[in-house]
């Protein structure tokens, strides 16, 4: 598709804004949610699925962790890809496969079948997601419109989570759980429409793909991941401290390897940032507070005040539209022209807050009386880290990093949820035993189970406002003050190599 003309430029040294900016926005974040919904679209509806196909309680585990294992790993990989292929293409590309994957998962007749589709599901999620971003940050120039772009795309990242949930458990009681499935075709026939339409091929950005990084990046963060799931069930086994290790050597001899290589996977170019740093660590933050809340008072509202998956859903409607509203507002007014420094502290410290509020919650608690209050903190706070940090974390980079820095952004995100869920789940399983080892003698009642896993539950909630605030500390001493800097050249902004640790805070 031959590039469509363009405006007249601005000024000298900047590209023009492309007219059909806004609907590109639309496409990549239509395409952008369908993501999101998969992380937590198929929790309300394993129990379905299990009983029709048969899996025992131990491989139910396997139907989310099967998605979040290849799209975790292989986010870098992705993030390059885009380069190497194309923007377009790889959004093209990579919605074909997510939504042929998903066909075959909704047509499973086994149990291995549906892991395999899952599988592919986040292997091609892990390509879509840092395309879509880099798509964002290489079309949106203007610092407020790129605030309001961002701002969009932060709020999509924010509600995916629960609109998943609220979507699952509608589907599964309405239709049957395949149709958890099925409803990807809708999202990405949309965005692939959007996208093979709007978009413009770029030329190559001269990036080179760095095999060697990206076995070592891609085997360290899948042994990661999988050593962290295992976690769940026991700290002390080697599937647990066998990957964890593995990972971490993986790892570190790949930070080595992109020292030394011509053209590597990650450049250290991207991540030297003060402002993109403190980006990425604020989703490996995010990730494990903000999953740690869905996880459990999840359980909190099915297993101890009884709701049902569509009323779970819908009980978080109040944290997704604060969410959505304060993102929006924030990233379209506040972060042009204040920067990232306020922002991402301050709504970690909220939303932190929020999170410490829920260790108030009862056996019996009502929801307007214990919950929506700290859900509407929550989402107050998630907006404003939302509106800033996709924003930050591509700011900056030269046009063939695009990809690659949008996938890190990613990655914290993935890391943080993994690591938070295992060891959020240790802590409120340990917390609930010690209180029946303490409070009960002989077999303990329905009651006294609901109150030993409420304990576990509010301590998780504390220890997760913990994680948030200590992320608070971090990014408010690492991010720069001022506004994030301006466009030039084709648009993206001319790369600041300050590194890290900088005597200007």
């Amino acid at each position: 598709m031959a590039p469509q003309s363009a405006a007249p430029t601005a000024g000298p040294g900047v590209t023009a804004a492309d007219p059909r900016r806004w609907l590109i926005l639309a496409a990549v974040c239509c395409a952008y949610l369908m993501v999101g919904l998969d992380l937590a679209v198929m929790n309300v509806a394993l129990p379905d699925a299990q009983q029709d196909l048969g899996f025992t309680d131990g491989d139910r585990q396997w139907i989310v962790t099967a998605y979040a294992l290849p799209m975790g790993s292989l986010l870098l990989f992705g993030g390059r890809l885009t380069n190497v292929l194309g923007r377009k293409r790889s959004v093209l590309f990579a919605l074909i496969g997510f939504a042929a994957a998903s066909i075959l998962g909704g047509a499973a007749n086994s149990f291995g079948v549906l892991v395999a589709a899952r599988a592919l599901q986040g292997a091609f999620a892990a390509l879509l997601s840092p395309a879509c971003m880099s798509v964002v940050a290489t079309t949106f120039t203007s610092p407020k419109e790129r605030g309001k772009a961002f701002g969009a795309v932060g709020g999509v990242m924010a509600i995916g989570g629960s609109l998943g949930l609220i979507i699952g458990g509608a589907l599964t009681d309405s239709l049957d759980w395949r149709w958890c499935m099925y409803i990807n075709l809708v999202f990405a026939g949309v965005a692939f429409l959007g996208s093979a339409t709007l978009l413009t091929e770029q030329p190559r950005q001269g990036a080179h793909m760095d095999i060697p990084g990206v076995v070592a990046a891609s085997g360290g963060l899948f042994c990661l991941v999988y050593g962290f799931s295992n976690a769940e069930d026991s700290w002390s086994g080697p599937s647990t401290w066998g990957f964890l290790v593995t990972g971490v050597l993986m790892l570190t001899g790949f930070w080595v390897w992109q020292t030394r290589t011509a053209n590597p996977l990650l450049p250290p170019r991207v991540v030297a940032d003060r402002n993109r740093g403190a980006a990425y660590l604020t989703t490996l933050f995010v990730g494990a507070g903000f999953f740690s809340l869905l996880l459990f008072l999840v359980f909190y509202m099915q297993t101890i005040l009884g709701y049902s998956a569509i009323k779970t859903g819908s009980a978080m409607l109040p944290m997704v539209v604060c969410t959505i509203l304060v993102t929006g507002a924030a990233g379209a007014r506040l972060v042009p022209k204040l920067g990232p420094r306020p922002m991402i502290p301050s709504g970690l410290v909220v939303s932190a807050l929020g999170l410490a509020w829920l260790n108030f919650i009862e056996v019996d608690s009502t929801y307007v009386s214990a919950l929506l209050g700290p859900l509407v903190v929550i989402g107050i706070g998630m907006g404003l880290i939302y509106s800033a940090t996709a924003n930050t974390g591509t700011s900056g980079v030269a046009p063939e990093d695009a990809g690659v820095a949008s996938a890190s952004v990613n990655v914290g995100q993935q890391l943080g949820g993994a690591i938070g869920t295992a060891l959020f789940s240790t802590i409120a399983t340990d917390t609930a035993a010690d209180w029946l080892a303490d409070h009960v003698a002989g077999e303990p009642s329905r009651s006294q189970l609901h109150q030993a896993a409420l304990e576990g539950y509010t301590v998780v909630f504390l220890w997760a406002a913990c994680a948030l605030a200590l992320g608070a500390v971090v990014t408010a001493v690492m991010l720069r003050s001022g506004p994030l800097p301006m466009p030039e050249g084709d648009g993206v902004a001319k790369e600041q190599s300050e590194p890290l640790i900088a005597d200007r805070v």
